[in-house]
This record gives structure tokens, sequence and C-alpha cells, in this order.
């Protein structure tokens, strides 16, 4: 099998954009954004000997930056900042599929609260993709949550890439708004 190996002199030009607006619609703020990014970089520069070549640079990036912007919010929201975001939703298949990658799962999880936290995050944001326009919901579902690829989301419903980001966008747009209201707000 071919190992991947990291290029992170090529992170910035490869994947600083993709980072930087993926982190700009969880976080609303572009200067926060930035900052997650740099961290993000910085955090995949010290754990670079972690990296195993099974996922993509760009997926391991991401992974990283989901734990950022999840510690910033457990900084930001102190009632709530021992939540362990790890989230194993029902995709319409009915397996279980794990929103955060084991890379960089957090050794310290686990506890009592943690778990019921964790549950009643997982209620509000199942409430939230509820919510969302059924297409909408369920492209959210098979693009993030069941991770299928895009052309097979797109076969099967018809639809073309465009439009299958746009979705995904308002999505998660939709989600951010939804679970500042029933989760993020004291």
């Amino acid at each position: 099998m071919d190992e991947r190996r990291l290029q992170p002199d090529t992170w910035v030009d490869s994947y600083a954009d993709y980072l930087y607006n993926f982190a700009v619609v969880r976080v609303g703020d572009d200067e926060l954004a930035k900052d997650l990014v740099q961290e993000t970089f910085a955090a995949g520069l010290q754990s670079a000997a972690n990296y195993r070549g099974k996922a993509s640079e760009r997926t391991w990036l991401v992974a990283i930056l989901k734990r950022k912007v999840i510690d910033y919010y457990r900084r930001k929201n102190s009632a709530k900042g021992k939540a362990e975001v790890r989230m194993n939703l029902r995709g319409n298949d009915g397996e279980e599929s794990d929103w955060l990658e084991e890379m960089v799962a957090d050794p310290h999880a686990g506890g009592t609260a943690d778990n019921l936290e964790n549950e009643e995050l997982r209620l509000a944001l199942e409430s939230c993709i509820q919510a969302l326009p059924a297409k909408q919901g369920r492209v959210f579902r098979m693009k993030t949550i069941e991770e299928q690829s895009t052309e097979d989301i797109c076969n099967a419903l018809g639809i073309n890439p465009s439009n299958l980001w746009v979705m995904i966008h308002r999505a998660r747009q939709s989600l951010m708004s939804c679970l500042n209201k029933k989760w993020f707000q004291i």
C-alpha cells in the first residue's frame, strides 16, 4: 500500500483557504478563523510523528481543526465547556458514524458528566438536522456523517456537484445557527 506522507511546506498553498472556510462557517469570525487555521498548522507540525498516512493530509488537518473549534467553544462556554463533541449519529441506513476522526480523539474524555452532555449535544444536533429541509438534511447526512463520496451522492439524488456543495454550505450555516440557539447559548 502506498503510504501517504506529510508535506508541510505545501500546506498553506494547498489547504489554507479550505481550512479557513471550514473554520469561519463554524465560528463566524474572520480573525478567529485565521487564528484557528494557524493553530491547526502548528499542531500538525507538532504531531507530524503521529500521522499514519491512513487519511489524506487534508482530512488529517481538518480533524485537527475540528478539535481546535471544539476547544474554542469549550473555553467560550464554560457551562457546556466539558462536553466531548464526539457525536455518534445514526445515518439513514441505521449504521453509526463517528464524526471526529479517531486520530485526534481526546484521551481524557469519557466521564459521566461528559457522556450526559455528549448525549444532550447529540440530541440538539439531531433536532437541528431534522429541522433542515428534507433534501438538505439528507445531503448533509450522506456527506458529513456517512462520509459518502460526492459522486455517489450526486448519482443517488440526481444532482450536480455544485448543487451538492451549495446544499452542504446552507445546511452547515443552518446547523450552526440552530446549535448556537439550542446548545452553545447559556
